[in-house]
């Protein structure tokens, strides 16, 4: 984990960004950041 600043919630998988609070504008729901490390583990 790396502390950010201003208020930016970036979520980052082996360096990939997988959810961005600045893009979208809200915290991600605790299911669609599993989902996505799930798919990005499918891949590797």
């Amino acid at each position: 984990m790396i502390e950010g600043s201003g208020g930016i919630f970036d979520v980052r998988v082996d360096g990939d960004l997988i959810y961005s609070k600045e893009e979208t504008g809200m915290f991600p729901e605790h299911t669609l950041i599993v989902e996505r490390i799930s798919a990005i583990s499918k891949v590797r």
